[in-house]
């Protein structure tokens, strides 16, 4: 993901005229901190917060906790996030941090205990007005509550603007949880639009069903003519050439089912990498990164992929891509619904204020209608390939004034 990351910002740089010595300061993080979390029953955590840019306003990124975070994920989802938040033109800059730890193997009391000692570790590096952290994979408002309150002890802030994504009762803004999934849904419209087939049917499958995958199903459900034919966890694919109801799987899945044993009628089970070939319109991958490489970018028969997680394309499938004309619209505008409604959580926290979900939605659907329009417009100029190519010069102009 990383090596991805640094291939298109090069790339879009040089489109630019950008010299060797500005791309290597696009490619630089600002502060990069590593340390131990010990837990009281002898566990030792590693733990990361990778600030990349902060030219346009305090360092945004999430807090993940899995077995997989290391710095080099950190560095790659930090320098993504400055690049998402430049691209969606937000008074923000990028971070990335978490803890490598298998969540499922933690007690509830572990898990805040690990939340307070992560505070405890990265408390002097942010705050309101210089890092604002948020959920991300494995986190939740919970979690980021456990944070905020530890916040506040150490520091004596009270204004609720250290963190985002919060519950709603501490200080949390009203349409975040759905954010990400329905800002993927309104980029992915408003792309068609441009591309003529706003009116047309068509048919798509998600990769994931977390938090991202989920809503985008259950928004996408309000378009008629988009029907979801698949979709995936971690164990299995269920396939249904008729259609599946997004809202009968969100139900399933929050009472902590495994697709592999959801049933309905016409539905099939295919194994978890199934998702990736299936004959459909549109592919939304909604996991983790690197979801598709090398190894099986000729599988995809989408002319459409939706990039929900971070990085999941490669830099080698996004030329593969490019060249048989499939359009890849870019995580770091098709994600970007989860920062959008963070910033406007951060908003609401330094104003003392709390809007309604409606004005909520309606901010985040001007942002990303504002950010196709812009995206669609760069693509267009000479010597643009593709989309990512697009939003990355968006991103960089922005960071290079």
């Amino acid at each position: 993901m990383l090596k991805t990351a640094q291939q298109l910002i090069t790339q879009a740089a040089q489109n630019l005229g950008l010299d060797q010595f500005s791309i290597d300061a696009l490619l630089a993080t600002d502060a990069e901190h590593q340390f131990e979390i010990e837990l009281d029953s002898g566990k030792k955590l590693h733990a990361y917060r990778v600030q990349h840019n902060n030219k346009l306003g305090p360092y945004k990124g999430g807090i993940r906790f899995h077995p997989d975070v290391d710095l080099d994920e950190a560095r790659a989802l930090a320098t993504l996030m400055s690049l998402k938040t430049a691209a969606m033109g937000l008074p923000l800059g990028g971070g990335k941090g978490g803890v490598s730890v298998n969540p499922s193997e933690m007690t509830d009391q572990e898990l805040e205990e690990i939340s307070r000692k992560y505070v405890r570790g990265i408390h002097e590096h942010i705050g309101p007005d210089k890092d604002v952290p948020a959920p991300d994979v494995n986190t939740n408002g919970t979690i980021i509550d456990w944070m905020v309150d530890e916040y506040e002890k150490i520091t004596g802030d009270t204004s609720k603007a250290s963190f985002t994504g919060k519950t709603i009762k501490n200080g949390g803004s009203l349409g975040r949880e759905a954010a990400t999934g329905r800002g993927g849904v309104i980029a992915l419209s408003e792309l068609l639009k441009y591309d003529g087939l706003a009116a047309e049917s068509l048919t798509f499958a998600i990769q994931g069903f977390g938090n991202v995958g989920s809503f985008f199903a259950v928004i996408a459900e309000q378009y008629p003519n988009w029907k979801l034919l698949a979709t995936s966890d971690s164990a299995s694919t269920v396939y249904s050439p008729s259609g599946l109801n997004a809202n009968d799987l969100f139900d399933f899945k929050e009472g902590r089912g495994r697709f592999s044993d959801y049933k309905a009628e016409g539905a099939k089970h295919l194994s978890a990498d199934e998702i990736i070939g299936l004959d459909v319109d549109v592919l939304v991958l909604a996991a983790l990164g690197d979801a598709i490489t090398e190894d099986n970018m000729r599988d995809v028969k989408a002319k459409y992929i939706v990039e929900m997680a971070n990085g999941p394309v490669d830099k080698a499938a996004i030329d593969y891509f490019t060249e048989r004309k499939v359009s890849i619209l870019p995580g770091i505008i098709a994600n970007a619904g989860g920062v959008i409604v963070s910033y406007l959580e951060w908003v609401q926290n330094k104003k003392n204020e709390h809007w309604t979900e409606e004005e909520v939605n309606q901010q985040l659907t001007e942002y990303m209608i504002e950010a196709v329009k812009n995206l669609v417009e760069t693509s267009k100029e000479p010597g643009v390939i593709n989309l990512p190519e697009a939003a990355f010069i968006i991103a960089i102009r922005r960071l290079t004034k």
